[in-house]
């Protein structure tokens, strides 16, 4: 980046144009144009102009992986004081203010990029799915938002569904309809209420979606599952063995849309507790825990075990803190006061990763007695929220069919069930409705179970503008609400197909195990 701004700031001082492509390419009228003509050539052809944005570009991306969000921010302005309107700029952009909880800002680049996108087959369609996302969270965030959306929709929706016709191939065509269809369906079922239209468009689009998909693999599921079972039986776990003492993690499981990201906000609001993000340490870390467990386990030495689960879990902190040291490094350099003060020397550490509760026996191997917060929510709740949600590219993209979702729950629901028979009242469960109904009490019982103080700011979570990477950014930053509690009811006859995949577990009487947790008596116990 430093050779390039200097190449570029001589190369103005010449007076020389910095927007010629390489390799003989002819200048263009306008600077912005050509750039974003050049968004798919090689390094080797673009224009100085071209290599400065997209470097600056793909470097705001380490960032937002790393999420260094701030930091991200700055490095696509920096692209776009180049070039004001380079797409992939100002839709990376919007992508990362929407973290930030700037949502105007997000809507206006959102909306400019899908304004100057091709209008008969756009590139850029995280625009129509991040503005409904914030219009949803906010609608009168920008005047006629919904209406701009809709109608660009509406203009360019039959030609792509005629080119899917002659091009049934085509993953780009596919996934700008699932896209479109998607955000057609956020319309309706936040803005018109209509529920016909809202289900026509989400299964419309998960038509186009599925499409690009290999066949779901139901066998592997059930063998995953019948592996976990098959090992981690009484007896499986050493007396003495493990960080005994060491409560530093605090894991969080559960099956996705279940209420996690309100229950990590809420810990996460005291001073003595900070999360790492979504990518789990010790999910990172597994496969080598696994394979030295499984080595020293060959030997039959009791020592050997208790020395690599030892050396095991202090990795896990090490790792841990090393993590949010960087994090908080990049912060107190780059942030304002968007961020809460936190501690110097924070007591605990947050690690999400829901899928963690395929791992609860390992976990257990290495902590003892660190907490283990299960997320439950209502079955079908959980179930439409994950079917109707658009996933990253992974597993979860099955949740779109009801046969795959249905597989996956209940392998959930199996696996949660195993532990409570295994490790009795090692997994503390967490009901979303509890958080929803009586946060005061369940806020106190949470922070109960982790060892530390009270702190009244604790209850003011939603206030604070922590940046929030999750698939439930929006809706966190609205702090408690109740209208995700039954949602499902509104859509209650189309889904009759998936309440009978899921049979007997469409009902969970499962109860919040927090120790210190009563529960009011006119809180509804569904």
């Amino acid at each position: 980046l430093f050779i390039l701004r200097n190449d570029r700031r001589r190369a103005k001082e010449r007076g020389e144009a910095t927007d010629i492509l390489k390799g003989g390419g002819q200048a263009v009228s306008s600077v912005i144009q050509s750039v974003n003509d050049e968004v798919y050539l090689p390094f080797n052809q673009k224009s100085l102009d071209g290599t400065l944005v997209a470097v600056l570009v793909a470097k705001g991306k380490q960032y937002f992986m790393a999420n260094m969000f701030e930091k991200a921010v700055e490095s696509y302005q920096d692209a776009l004081e180049i070039a004001p309107l380079y797409l992939d700029a100002l839709s990376s952009k919007a992508s990362a203010q929407i973290i930030l909880g700037e949502f105007k800002e997000a809507a206006e680049a959102y909306l400019k990029v899908m304004e100057l996108d091709d209008q008969e087959n756009p590139v850029f369609t995280d625009a129509f799915t991040g503005l409904a996302k914030i219009l949803s969270a906010k609608q009168d965030v920008i005047e006629g938002g919904w209406e701009k959306v809709v109608a660009r929709i509406e203009q360019i929706m039959p030609s792509l569904e005629k080119k899917r016709k002659v091009a049934p191939s085509n993953k780009h065509i596919a996934g700008t309809l699932a896209r479109m269809h998607n955000t057609l369906f956020t319309y309706h079922d936040t803005n018109t209420k209509d529920t016909a239209k809202a289900w026509h468009h989400l299964k419309s689009g998960f038509a186009h979606k599925m499409a690009m998909l290999g066949p779901w693999n139901a066998l592997e599921e059930k063998k995953k599952v019948a592996m976990v079972k098959n090992i981690f039986k009484p007896g499986f776990w050493y007396d003495g063995v493990g960080l005994m003492e060491d409560k530093t993690p605090i894991f969080i499981i559960g099956f996705p849309r279940s209420g996690s990201t309100l229950l990590e906000r809420v810990l996460d609001s005291h001073s003595q507790v900070v999360g790492t993000g979504e990518d789990s340490v010790f999910n990172g870390r597994l496969d080598q825990i696994r394979n030295q467990i499984v080595k020293a386990s060959v030997t039959g030495s009791v020592d050997m075990i208790r020395s690599v689960v030892d050396h095991e879990a202090k990795g896990v902190l090490k790792e841990t803190r090393v993590r949010w040291e960087s994090i908080e490094k990049t912060k107190k350099k780059t942030s304002t006061s968007s961020f809460a003060t936190i501690d110097e020397n924070p007591q605990r550490f947050t690690d999400k990763m829901l899928t963690n509760y395929f791992n609860v026996g390992f976990i257990h191997m290495l902590f003892p007695n660190a907490l283990i917060l299960h997320v439950a929510r209502n079955p079908m709740d959980v179930l439409f929220s994950s079917y109707k949600h658009e996933f990253p590219a992974g597993t979860l993209d099955y949740t779109s069919e009801f046969g795959p979702l249905s597989d996956l729950y209940l392998s959930y629901r199996e696996i949660i069930e195993h532990w409570d028979t295994v490790l009795p009242g090692r997994v503390t469960h967490v009901r979303y409705e509890d958080m929803v109904n009586d946060m005061p009490g369940m806020a106190k019982a949470i922070i109960a179970s982790t060892g530390l103080e009270w702190e009244e700011g604790v209850l003011d979570f939603h206030k604070k503008k922590h940046a929030v990477n999750t698939h439930s950014t929006t809706q966190v930053r609205k702090g408690i609400y109740k209208t995700a509690v039954e949602a499902w009811k509104r859509y209650e006859e189309p889904l009759q197909p998936l309440v009978k995949l899921v049979g007997e577990k469409v009902d969970w009487n499962l109860k919040t195990s927090l120790p210190s947790y009563i529960p009011p008596v006119d809180v509804d116990a569904k």
